[in-house]
C-alpha cells in the first residue's frame, strides 16, 4: 500500500520528517517497507530559475536567433542565444542555468552546457513549457507575470513541491489502515494530535426530488447498508492536474474525472465507491440481491461472467445485474464520455460475501481488498458527500436529489471487558490508567463504564475487586474483539521500545497459562529429538488428492477438498503427515542424502461422516537409511524398527507416559509395526511404510514412520514426579529362553511377568529373537532378561529361584511357552 505524505498532511498536519513518520508507523505495526522521494516534475526543475530579459537583438549570422542578456539574480547577467520568436526585452522568463538537467515532455533528458551558437556564446537557455516538462507547447518561451525576484527557483513559482511516498506492508488484520485517513488515525494516537476529516459542510442536497433512484436491499445479511446519491449536469472529461498528480503519486493511472474522484475518495477515506450511469438504470432503481445460478454479467474488463447463486450483485429495478457487489462494475452501466447523470454508490458489504464473490471470479480489486477485510459502515454517507463536492469542483456536477441511505439494522460497536491488571500481566510493564485511557480515546475505543478497584501503594492491583472497564470498540476495528486485542493496541501505541527488558520477561512468567503449556512441551520434545540427531521439517498442509484417490484406506468422502485451489497438485488438506514427509525424503534421496532422521509438528485434516471438519495435531517421526554416517570405525548399520521404537518411547517418557500397551498397527499406510496404547487409547502408530506407498511416492529405500497423537499426549501430560529412595541392596539378573507361537509379542510376555511378580521384578528386557527351521513352523524364540531387587534385604538363591519358577509357570500356562534349558 502506498501513502503520499503530501496527501497525508492534508488530514494530519505535522512537521515530522518522512523518516520520523516512517519510524513511528513501523513501531506501531504499520511497517514501512520503502520510502521514496517523488518529484512533481522529473528532475524537480533543479537549476531552473526566474529571470528578466535585459536586452534582445537579432543574431548577425542567423535570422531566427536572438542575442539576449538575462538577469538571473546573482549580479552577473547571462548571455543567452534564444531561438524563440516571441522573446523580447523586459520579459520575465524561465531560465535553465549551466549544469541544469532538463526533462522535456517528450524525448530524453539533456544537460545545459556553456556553448557557442553561430559564433555567439550562450550561458544557459530560456525555456518553453515543453522543454521543462510542464506542457506540450513549443510555440515560444514562457512569459511570466510575476513580481518574484530574479533567481527565484522555478519550482517555487510553479508550486512544484517534492512529495514522499511510503510503502506500507499492510497485514491482513489492519484493514482500518488501508487509506490515508486510516494511517492518520494511527499518527493521531502516536503523536496525540488531532486528525482532520475532509470538510463536507458545504454539501447541500434538495429536501426532495421528483425523480430519485430508489434502493431496495433484498439481502440485508450480505449488504447491511447501501447509500446512493444522484448527480446531474456531469461533464465527463480529464481530471485537473492536482487530482491526476495525487493518483499518480500512489501508483494509479488517471482515467476520467468521475472515476478518478471515486478512486481518490477510496484511498483517502478507505470507503470504496462506484459510479453508475443513471440513464442506464432500468426502472430508475437499485436492487441488492443474490444472483441466479448461471446468470450472465459482462464486467468492465469486457469479460462475460457466469454468476453463482452465492454471488451478491447490484441490479436495477428491472432485475438486470449491473455489477458484482463490492468487487467489480458492469460494462453497460459504467460511466462513459456521454454520461451526464451519475448515481454514486457507497455501501457496506459483509466481508465473507465480498470475499466469496471475488474468489468465485478470481477478481482482486482495490474495492474487494477492503470489503473482504471489513470497512467502516459509519463512513458510508461521509464518503458520498466528499465525492459529491469533488465532482462539483472537477466535473460541474449538481446534486439532484437527497441521499438515499438504507440501513435496516445498524451495526453495533463491539463490547469488550478489560481487566486493568491484565494489561500489566500480558505486557510485563505497568502503564498508568490515565495513559491507557488516553490511548483508548485516541483509538476511538470508548470506555462505557468503570468499576474501580484498589491499588496498593499505587503500584500493584489487589487480588480482589480488580478494576475493570467495559469498552466499546468501533466496527471498523474488525481485529479488536477480545481483551488480549485491546492490550495489543495499548502496547503498540505505548511503544514496544518503552517496555524494559527484565530477566523474567517471558510469556510463562507474565501470564497464567494452562498447565501444561503445549508450546513449552513442543519445545522440550523438539530439543529431545534434535539432540538425537533428528532435523525438524515443516511441510505444506495442502497436498495432492491423487495420493488418496481410489484408496479404501482413505475414502474420498473423508478428504477435505479445497474449492478454489491454485494448483491441481495442492487440492486437498492432508489427511496424514506421511505423504508430505515422504516428498521431503524423496527430494533429499534424489540428491544423495539418504540417511535421514526427521520430525514434524503439524496438523492433519479430516471430514467427519456428519459433514463437519476436524483438525488433528500430530507429531510425525521419519527414519530411513543408515543409523550413522559411514565410518572406518564401525560397519554400516541400516535403520530398523527398534531404532524408531526407542525414540518414540523416549518421547513418551519425556511427557510422563511410561510402559504403554500395544497391539498390531492400525495405520492404513504402514505394513508392519505396533499401535501403542495409553489408558486403552491408541496414541502412537509406528512401523514400516508399506511398499505400495513407497512406490507411489517414488521412494526407493525403506522408511520407518511414527505418528503420535500430540493433542492427547499434551492433554494427558503428567507433571507429578514420583521420588523413591535409592536401593541399598544389589539387584540380580536372570536370563530365560522360551519358544512361543510366532504371534506372541514381547509386550504380552512382559505383561505376564509384571502381573506374576509385582514385588521383586524391576525390569524385563528382550536381548535376542530367533525364528528358523530348527524351531518348527510358526514358532519364535525369545531370550529375556529379568532384573530382580528387594529394597529391604539381599536376595538369596532360594528367593530368586522361587521367582523364576513362578515366571516360567505363568509363561507356560498363559503363553504356551516351552522353556529352553
Amino acid at each position: 500500500m502506498h501513502i503520499s505524505l503530501d496527501w497525508l498532511r492534508t488530514l494530519f498536519p505535522t512537521d515530522k520528517t518522512p523518516a520520523e513518520i516512517s519510524a513511528l508507523l513501523t513501531s506501531a505495526g504499520l511497517e514501512v517497507e520503502g520510502l521514496a522521494e517523488l518529484e512533481s516534475v522529473p528532475g524537480g526543475l533543479k537549476g531552473v530559475v526566474l529571470g528578466t530579459v535585459l536586452t534582445c537583438e537579432r543574431h548577425p549570422d542567423a535570422d531566427k536567433l536572438s542575442l539576449t542578456t538575462v538577469d538571473v539574480g546573482d549580479g552577473t547577467p547571462r548571455s543567452i542565444v534564444c531561438g524563440a520568436p516571441n522573446v523580447a526585452a523586459g520579459q520575465r522568463v524561465v531560465v535553465a542555468l549551466e549544469g541544469a538537467v532538463l526533462h522535456p515532455s517528450s524525448g530524453e533528458p539533456f544537460k545545459i552546457k556553456k556553448s557557442k551558437i553561430r559564433g555567439a556564446a550562450s550561458e544557459g537557455m530560456i525555456c518553453a513549457e515543453d522543454e521543462i516538462g510542464l506542457g506540450a507547447s513549443h510555440a515560444g518561451i514562457m512569459v511570466l507575470d510575476t513580481d518574484l525576484p530574479n533567481g527565484t527557483p522555478a519550482a517555487e513559482y510553479f508550486g512544484l513541491g517534492t512529495d514522499h511516498v511510503l510503502e506500507i506492508g499492510l497485514t491482513p488484520n489492519r484493514a482500518d489502515a488501508a487509506s490515508h485517513f486510516g494511517v492518520a488515525r494511527d499518527l493521531r494516537a502516536l503523536l496525540r494530535q488531532p486528525v482532520q476529516l475532509p470538510d463536507v459542510s458545504q454539501f447541500h442536497a434538495p429536501a426532495s426530488a421528483e425523480q430519485n433512484i430508489s434502493v431496495e436491499i433484498e439481502d440485508a445479511e450480505g449488504c447491511p447498508r447501501y447509500a446512493g446519491l444522484l448527480l446531474e449536469g456531469v461533464q465527463v472529461g480529464p481530471s485537473p492536474e492536482w487530482l491526476q498528480r495525487r493518483l499518480r503519486s500512489i501508483g494509479l493511472a488517471p482515467i476520467n474525472n468521475v472515476v478518478d474522484v471515486t478512486n481518490y475518495v477510496l484511498h483517502e477515506l478507505g470507503q470504496p465507491l462506484h459510479a453508475f450511469d443513471a440513464n442506464q438504470l432500468g426502472g430508475q432503481g437499485i436492487r441488492v440481491r443474490r444472483a441466479a445460478a448461471g446468470e450472465k454479467l459482462t464486467t468492465l474488463d469486457g469479460t462475460e461472467r457466469s454468476l453463482k447463486a452465492e454471488d451478491l450483485v447490484i441490479a436495477d429495478a428491472t432485475g438486470t445485474a449491473l455489477a458484482l457487489a463490492g468487487v467489480f462494475g458492469g460494462k453497460t452501466s459504467g460511466v462513459s464520455e456521454g454520461s451526464t447523470r451519475v448515481f454514486l454508490e457507497s455501501a457496506y458489504f459483509a466481508p465473507a460475501v465480498a470475499r466469496k464473490t471475488a474468489q468465485n471470479h478470481q477478481l482482486k480489486t482495490d474495492a474487494s481488498f477492503r470489503f473482504e477485510r471489513g470497512t467502516d459502515p459509519h463512513m458510508v454517507p461521509l464518503a458520498l458527500k466528499r465525492a459529491a463536492l469533488l465532482l462539483q469542483e472537477v466535473a460541474g456536477a449538481r446534486v439532484a436529489a437527497p441521499i438515499v441511505d438504507v440501513y435496516p439494522a445498524p451495526i453495533e460497536h463491539t463490547p469488550v471487558r478489560l481487566l486493568l491488571p491484565r494489561v500489566e500481566q500480558l505486557i510485563g510493564h505497568y502503564i498508568a490508567p490515565e495513559r491507557i485511557r488516553q490511548i483508548l480515546t485516541d483509538l476511538d475505543i470508548l470506555i462505557v463504564s468503570e468499576s474501580e478497584g484498589e491499588r496498593a501503594n499505587n503500584q500493584q492491583p489487589t487480588t480482589s475487586n480488580q478494576p475493570e472497564w467495559l469498552l466499546s470498540v468501533p466496527p471498523y476495528r474488525v481485529d479488536v474483539t477480545r481483551e488480549a486485542d485491546v492490550v495489543e493496541e495499548i502496547l503498540r501505541i505505548y511503544g514496544y521500545d518503552h517496555v524494559p527488558l527484565r530477566p523474567f520477561n517471558a510469556a510463562a512468567f507474565l501470564a497464567k497459562f494452562p498447565n501444561p503449556d503445549p508450546e513449552l512441551l513442543r519445545q522440550d520434545v523438539a530439543r529431545l529429538l534434535s539432540g538425537q540427531g533428528y532435523s525438524e521439517i515443516i511441510t505444506n498442509s495442502l497436498t495432492n488428492s491423487r495420493y488418496y484417490e481410489a484408496s479404501p484406506e482413505q475414502p474420498d468422502a473423508a478428504l477435505v477438498r479445497v474449492l478454489n485451489y491454485n494448483s491441481a497438485d495442492l487440492d486437498v488438506m492432508r489427511p496424514s503427515l506421511l505423504h508430505t514427509g515422504l516428498e521431503i525424503i524423496r527430494h533429499n534421496a534424489n540428491r544423495r542424502q539418504r540417511d535421514l532422521k526427521l520430525y514434524e509438528f503439524g496438523r492433519s485434516y479430516h471430514r467427519q461422516p456428519d459433514g463437519s471438519y476436524k483438525e488433528r495435531p500430530t507429531l510425525a517421526i521419519y527414519l530411513t537409511g543408515n543409523v550413522q554416517a559411514e565410518s572406518w570405525q564401525q560397519k554400516d548399520e541400516k535403520t530398523a524398527y527398534h531404532h524408531l521404537a526407542g525414540t518414540v518411547l523416549q518421547v513418551l517418557r519425556s511427557l510422563g507416559h511410561a510402559q504403554p500397551g500395544s497391539q498390531p498397527v492400525q495405520h492404513p499406510y504402514l505394513s508392519g509395526g505396533l499401535t501403542l496404547l495409553l489408558h486403552n487409547q491408541p496414541v502412537v502408530q509406528l512401523g514400516s511404510v508399506s511398499p505400495k506407498v513407497l512406490k507411489q511416492m517414488d521412494v526407493n529405500q525403506p522408511v520407518f514412520y511414527a505418528e503420535l497423537d500430540w493433542q492427547w499426549l499434551t492433554r494427558k501430560y503428567r507433571t507429578a514426579l514420583s521420588v523413591t529412595e535409592l536401593a541399598k541392596f544389589p539387584e540380580v539378573r536372570r536370563d530365560l529362553s522360551l519358544v512361543v507361537d510366532a504371534g506372541v509379542t514381547f509386550e504380552q510376555l512382559r505383561q505376564i511377568a509384571v502381573k506374576a511378580e509385582k514385588k521383586l521384578l524391576r525390569e524385563v528386557n528382550v536381548f535376542d529373537v530367533y525364528q528358523g527351521d530348527n524351531l518348527g513352523a510358526g514358532k519364535k524364540s525369545y531370550s529375556l532378561s529379568f532384573q530382580l531387587q528387594d529394597p529391604e534385604r539381599t536376595l538369596t538363591d532360594q528367593a530368586i529361584d522361587q521367582v523364576m519358577q513362578k515366571l516360567m509357570t505363568q509363561f507356560e500356562q498363559q503363553a504356551g511357552a516351552v522353556i529352553r534349558k
